[in-house]
This record gives C-alpha cells, sequence and structure tokens, in this order.
C-alpha cells in the first residue's frame, strides 16, 4: 500500500493576508495544514498600539475564516490559549508535533528578527519570495549594483516603464516624471474634506477588541472608537470611497497640516496594503483608471502612484538590501534619550502637540507629519534612533519594520550615513508654518529667531547645522543654509545657540516644553 504524502506546515502570518501569497500558491489544500498564529513575542516586542493590534488579530480570524471556507485545513491560535507557545517558532514545533509535519512552507517575513527565528527551526524550511511586491530583491539589486547613489526618483523611472503605469508610449504621461511641485499647497478650514469610512465592530471584531482592552490596556494609545477595515470587501470598500471622494484633491494637499483634521484627503489604505487586505498594483491600476476616465488630475494620480510603487518599493529594497544590521545605525552619533512628550506628555510645541495627539487616538499620521514633524524634531534635537525607531514602529498601525526602518533610519533621521537621502530632512519652523494652521495656536513663536518665546524649531535648526557641520558643511544641497549661517551676526548666533542648549537642557531634565 503507497504511503500518504507527508502533510506540510504552511505559515501565514498576520500581515501576509493574501489569499494569493507565495506560500499559500504553493501548497495543497487536500495534504497541508496552515498554520496562524496570535503570540505574545510579536504583540509585545515592542509596545504596540491598541488599535493595530486589534486590526491585525481580527483581520487574521476573519482570514482564516475565509481559508476554511475555500478548502483549506486551518491550524489557528488565539492569543489566550492555555497550550499557545507564546511564538511563532513555537507554534510551528506545537503543530509539526501534533501531525508529523517536518517542513515548513513560509512567506519571506518582513523582519529580519523573525526571518533569523525561522531559519532556527529544526525543520526543513522552504522560505518563498513575497510575490505581493513588484520589484524582487534580484530585480532591486540588479537596479541599485553600481551605482554610487540610491536615489528613489530614478528607481520610480525604472518601476513606471516595468509595470506601464502612467506611460504614453514609452514616455511618462503628461511629459513629466514627477508632479510634486503642485502637491504643496497648504489647507484651509473652509475646505471640503470627506469622512473616513469606518466600519461597526461585527461578531469577529467585538471579543477581539474585548481581548486587547483586558490584555494591552496600558499601551499608548486610544483602542476606542474602532472603525478599521478588517477584511478584503472592507479594505476594498475604504479603497473605492477614498477614489470617488479625495483622490481629485489629493495632490494638492498631501503635504498639508490642518488642526482637528488628520486625514484630510489622504487614502488611508497604507495599513492594508501592508497586511495584505490590498494588492498594490491593482490598487495603482485602479487609480490610473481614474486619471484616465477624467476623474482625477494627472498630479493626484502620479503623486499616489508614486508612494506606492516608488517609495513602497524602494524602501523595501534597501531594507533587505542593507541586511540586519540596518535597524542599529547611527551615523550622526545621535544619543538624547526619546523625551516623554512623544508618549503624550503635555508640550507647547503645537505640531508636536497635534501630531502626537492624533498618533494617540488614531494609530495614524501622514508622512508630512512623520517627516517634518516627529521626525525633524528627532533629528534636530540629536534623539537616539533606535529609540525612535521602536517608537515608530509600535504607534503607527501600518508599521512593519521592511518599511518603517527605512523611512525612520534612512529619510528621517539620516542615521544610515545618506544611503538613499542626499540631505537630512530638516526645517525651522518657517515649513510648518507654510504647510499647516499649528503655529497659529503655539506658545512659541515661529517668527521669533531667539529669546525664550523663539520656537524651538528655529533654534535647533541652526543648533543642528552647526554641531554637524563637519558632515554637511560640504554639502552642496545645504551650502545655502550654511552662508547664510555664516553670514547671521556673531551675537545672534551665539544667542541662537545659547537658546538651543536652555532648551535642549530642559528637555534632558523632563521638563514641560
Amino acid at each position: 500500500m503507497a504511503q500518504s504524502t507527508p502533510k506540510r506546515l504552511i505559515l501565514v502570518l498576520g500581515d501576509q493576508l493574501s489569499p494569493n501569497i507565495a506560500a499559500l500558491d504553493q501548497g495543497d489544500k487536500t495534504r497541508d495544514l496552515v498554520v496562524m498564529a496570535e503570540v505574545s513575542a510579536e504583540a509585545e516586542y515592542v509596545r504596540h498600539h491598541p488599535k493595530k493590534i486589534t486590526l491585525i488579530f481580527a483581520a487574521m480570524r476573519k482570514f482564516a475564516a475565509h481559508l476554511r471556507q475555500i478548502g483549506w485545513q486551518v491550524a489557528y491560535s488565539q492569543l489566550e490559549d492555555p497550550e499557545n507557545t507564546g511564538s511563532i517558532p513555537g507554534e510551528l514545533l506545537r503543530r509539526a508535533a501534533q501531525t508529523g509535519a517536518a517542513t515548513v512552507l513560509a512567506t519571506r517575513p518582513g523582519e529580519w528578527r523573525l526571518i533569523t527565528a525561522l531559519e532556527a527551526l529544526p525543520l526543513r524550511l522552504s522560505m518563498l519570495e513575497d510575490n505581493r511586491f513588484i520589484a524582487s530583491h534580484a530585480m532591486f539589486d540588479r537596479w541599485a549594483e553600481g551605482r554610487k547613489e540610491l536615489r528613489m526618483e530614478y528607481f520610480y523611472r525604472q518601476m513606471r516603464r516595468h509595470t506601464g503605469l502612467l506611460m504614453e508610449a514609452g514616455k511618462p504621461a503628461g511629459g513629466k516624471w514627477n508632479y510634486d511641485h503642485d502637491n504643496r499647497k497648504p489647507a484651509r478650514q473652509d475646505l471640503f474634506m470627506p469622512r473616513p469610512l469606518r466600519f461597526a465592530p461585527d461578531e469577529i471584531v467585538g471579543p477581539v477588541l474585548d481581548l486587547v482592552e483586558a490584555r494591552f490596556a496600558d499601551n499608548f494609545g486610544a483602542l476606542h472608537p474602532f472603525g478599521l477595515a478588517t477584511d478584503h470587501a472592507q479594505a476594498q470598500a475604504v479603497l473605492d470611497h477614498f477614489i470617488t471622494h479625495a483622490l481629485p484633491q489629493f495632490g494638492d494637499y498631501q503635504d498639508a497640516m490642518l488642526s482637528g483634521h488628520p486625514f484630510l484627503y489622504h487614502s488611508l489604505i497604507s495599513a492594508y496594503l501592508n497586511i495584505g487586505l490590498l494588492d498594490p498594483l491593482a490598487v495603482c491600476r485602479r487609480v490610473e483608471a481614474a486619471w484616465q476616465a477624467g476623474h482625477a488630475p494627472l498630479n493626484a494620480a502620479e503623486g499616489f502612484i508614486r508612494q506606492i510603487i516608488g517609495w513602497r518599493e524602494f524602501v523595501r529594497g534597501i531594507y533587505f538590501r542593507e541586511g540586519p544590521d540596518y535597524t542599529g545605525r547611527n551615523g550622526l552619533g545621535a544619543n538624547r534619550d526619546l523625551p516623554a512628550l512623544y508618549w503624550g506628555k503635555e508640550t507647547g510645541m503645537n505640531c508636536m502637540s497635534q501630531a502626537i495627539a492624533q498618533t494617540r487616538e488614531q494609530a495614524y499620521a501622514h508622512h508630512i507629519q512623520r517627516l517634518m514633524v516627529t521626525g525633524n524634531f528627532a533629528l534636530l534635537a540629536g534623539i537616539d534612533p533606535a529609540q525612535l525607531h521602536e517608537w515608530y514602529l509600535a504607534v503607527y498601525m501600518d508599521a512593519f519594520e521592511w518599511v518603517e526602518a527605512p523611512n525612520t533610519l534612512g529619510m528621517s533621521q539620516f542615521a544610515d550615513g545618506g544611503i538613499f537621502a542626499s540631505k537630512p530632512y530638516i526645517s525651522s519652523g518657517s515649513y510648518i508654518h507654510k504647510m499647516s494652521d499649528y503655529c497659529g495656536s503655539c506658545r512659541y513663536s515661529v517668527k521669533a529667531k531667539t529669546g525664550e518665546g523663539a520656537c524651538p524649531f528655529n533654534l535647533l535648526y541652526w543648533d543642528f547645522l552647526n554641531r554637524h557641520r563637519a558632515e554637511f558643511a560640504a554639502n552642496p544641497r545645504m551650502g545655502m543654509a550654511y552662508r547664510t549661517w555664516e553670514r547671521m551676526d556673531p551675537a545672534r548666533r551665539k544667542a541662537v545657540l545659547e537658546g538651543a542648549d536652555r532648551f535642549l537642557a530642559r528637555l534632558d531634565a523632563g521638563e514641560a516644553v
């Protein structure tokens, strides 16, 4: 009698909730067992926002139910299961012992930490490339090989050619690759901004909310109200809502910041892309079709598509190309502890207060709030990039290390020494004033350059340039700033640096700033 083919374990992680993900594509419903697990090791390695934990656990439970409906055998471990070992490797070993399986099919995780843990398993491991991304690791490495500088703009152009998105007869639609200059309008309170699409908790989400409220009540972030999409149909509805109601204005106001309006015209789909509820290329084709139909202008469609096939694919390529030590880099030697204001301690800086308050409430802030407010402040103040990296990874629902680390350590903090950023993304308060209404109700004066009431961004901007003259004085993109500093009256330069020192001393002392 012929022996049956041995059962294999198919690992599906909480950010791999795609029906056609590589491990499922290579699996066999008749003999393989899908393993999914809510484990403390993943829920607690940083203090994740409660909304993020709820989103992932609820989406996992719904996806497991879907897989069963279409014929898969699924072994699912809930967090409170008394037999739960608490880790992904532990759950694989437990299921292997139960079934006699000796082989694991896994789609490559998005964090080196988990890749290393899977490779240490005493089981045969077949780790497959994540097929949800457009650029394979080999494709990115071929593009990067031999280049002195890795710049997203040139990678993005290759991705446009590769996908055909916004291309006409081999050339970029409209004659230009990039319409960023049209996407820098400050928002106004009298704009009509669509309300985000929200979903009432159902019979699956409700118990997860109870679990998270009981287990993670002390984590930074508000759990309620919870209205996030937790399955593919809901995520698709969020995309439809964005294209219909917000995409036409997305381009113009994508860099704007406005008090009381955390979402403006943003899509709010990044978390759904990152956990597998939406397909990135399909999303881009929908946006392209909206432009082709005359529903949205080219600057909106191009700006949106660039974020997905440009930045999103680019930072993933950087993360895996640079290797596991990337998150430990600190090219500028920044060593100040992350201030308590990042965890909600009162601050007179209204821009920081606005960005952090909405992060606490929504587990969300858009790219300019992260880059030019919380990130800008951290860079100017010399905050340890590893601590900032852990904060971003914890508090945002779309944060997974492959996408968060390069954006934080590379683009925001210049901690990787400029691998893909040609200069630090720093500014004084003037940029924030231009792109937001935050400064009008701030304790500090954005127009004051020195003195106790001066905007801290004004003081810290020049202090940063002075501290890091050796690194950046010869940078052609920063030459004008250094020339302005050199022309400044010596007494004023002295007052700026003393003001920065006083501010940083108060910050270090734990005082409310």
